[in-house]
């Protein structure tokens, strides 16, 4: 039996890489960085690590593990203080603090649709939402990207308690998410909206939920915080209801042991340093408009941080890629799975701190090949 099952898992393996798209892990090289979701640079900002320090030398209890979940002996006054903070700057009347974005979207997920109602989702939504919807027993549906008549012809025929999943700003694709247009068609259903912020939180201010003025109309909203806050974690933004929803049915959380105070403690560093920098984000705009002057073939979003350039041909986008390498450009291939076949590319993040002279290169060696 062990036998046969290691060559079913070596042969799906051996699959994989026939096709050019096996895993692995690796340590990054060192390199002019257009990868991370370090969008302001605050993963690598010396003047945080060092208020964060202090932080620690002053109760360094906040370094302990947490010894259980939130609902037995891994609550504390630091998680509490965190979420009460973080809600009323969102404008929600409460949050409700994960280890991650992608435990955040499976709970909500799981815990919220029951028999009987229906998920609809943004087809190129993250993976959280689709591994949180399918633990319910909710119907599960995705509409054409960002259409919104496809997602209306969803609406009309759902059934039960209607949820409406998207991002703000895509991942993968660096476009937004049609935020008000999605308000009036969830108001006119009836359905549950929920959105996803974690690429636009920082980059563009507290996200777009909170620029818009739209939380009033979202039934939940999720930060994370592994990406422009340069910290880790996320929350789970709502009402009091929802938050006492969660802490009652979501598995994620009552079954997880809480992270250490020093996560919480950082999340709250990380907003009073995002208040006194908003430099940081104008220096973003700059970045990403000059970019936007070197007229690469990209998708996205002139405004977007994450630049796509589709590129389906494996072996272009694998050339590509090694060149970039050699010349110490830091960029992202993404093969399918993780996006459909057809649609593989170089994903290209940029943030604060990439120079125009680091922009000046990697486009020019772009357009060299392409």
């Amino acid at each position: 039996m062990m036998n046969s099952l290691s060559e079913r898992l070596s042969d799906k393996l051996k699959l994989r890489a026939g096709k050019g798209n096996l895993r692995s892990l690796k340590i990054p090289e060192q390199g002019i960085d257009f990868f991370s979701n370090d969008y302001l640079g605050l993963a690598r900002n010396s003047v945080i690590h060092k208020q964060l320090a202090k932080e620690i030398y002053a109760d360094s209890s906040i370094l302990g593990g947490a010894t259980g979940s939130r609902l037995i002996s891994g609550n504390s006054y630091e998680k509490m203080q965190a979420e009460q903070e973080i809600a009323a700057l969102h404008g929600h009347a409460a949050g409700l603090l994960f280890a991650s974005g992608y435990l955040a979207n499976m709970a909500l997920l799981s815990a919220l649709p029951g028999r009987g109602d229906t998920i609809i989702m943004d087809e190129r939504i993250h993976r959280s939402v689709h591994d949180g919807a399918t633990l319910s027993a909710a119907q599960k549906w995705k509409f054409r990207h960002n259409d919104l008549n496809s997602l209306e012809d969803k609406l009309r025929r759902a059934g039960g308690q209607i949820y409406v999943v998207v991002e703000s700003l895509y991942s993968m694709d660096g476009d937004f998410a049609p935020l008000n247009e999605l308000v009036v068609l969830a108001r006119r259903y009836k359905a549950a909206l929920i959105i996803d912020e974690a690429h636009a939180f920082g980059v563009f201010g507290y996200g777009l939920v909170h620029q818009y003025g739209l939380q009033k109309h979202i039934f939940a909203t999720v930060i994370t915080y592994g990406k422009a806050l340069g910290a880790h974690g996320a929350v789970v933004l709502g009402e009091e209801l929802l938050k006492s929803y969660l802490i009652n049915f979501a598995s994620p959380f009552i079954y997880s042991t809480a992270c250490p105070d020093l996560f919480a403690r950082h999340i709250r560093l990380g907003y009073t340093f995002l208040r006194e920098h908003s430099e940081l984000s104008d220096q973003l705009r700059r970045r990403i408009a000059y970019f936007g002057q070197r007229k690469i073939p990209s998708v996205s979003d002139p405004k977007s941080p994450i630049q796509a350039v589709i590129i389906p041909q494996h072996k272009v986008l694998i050339h590509l890629q090694q060149q970039l390498q050699k010349k110490g450009l830091q960029t992202y291939a993404v093969h399918s799975p993780a996006v459909e076949e057809g649609q593989e590319r170089l994903r290209i993040c940029l943030h604060q701190y990439n120079t125009e002279e680091e922009i000046d290169l990697l486009t020019a060696e772009i357009n060299s090949i392409l």
